[in-house]
């Protein structure tokens, strides 16, 4: 069992298990009933994406430092209470089911994924 990270609306890949959306907003355009079966997510899951604020940030970084700035801020909205007991149910349960979290952003190293990546890494999370 293991928890992937992917992109979200890529196709899915055997035993890549449900898909949580870390996102603020839902796909535009999509129907609710189709965001399933369009490959976009089986469950929404804000409470892991960023601060409107902070994700204005993320897309405006162009250096690397720019970015760890971003990472930074981002790591400690997630250490609130509520985000950060979501994570330690994700780590746990990746080693019991399969489970997929993602983001729609192309590159997932200038993605907030990539940091939720290394928070569950941290927590002991099992990552395919």
């Amino acid at each position: 069992m293991a928890l992937r990270i992917v992109r979200l609306g890529s196709p899915r890949v055997p035993g890549e298990g449900s898909r949580l959306g870390t996102v603020r907003r839902p796909p535009r355009g999509v129907p609710r009933a189709e965001y399933a079966t369009r490959d976009f997510y089986d469950v929404w899951l804000p409470v892991l994406a960023p601060s409107p604020a902070l994700m204005a940030e993320a897309r405006a970084a162009t250096t690397d430092r720019e970015w760890s700035r971003f990472a930074g801020r981002f790591r400690r909205e997630m250490s609130r209470s509520d985000a950060a007991g979501v994570l330690d149910m994700l780590a746990v349960l990746s080693a019991e089911v399969d489970l997929s979290l993602g983001c729609y952003c192309e590159d997932e190293l200038r993605c907030h994924r990539s940091v939720l990546a290394e928070l569950l890494a941290d927590r002991g999370a099992v990552l395919a």
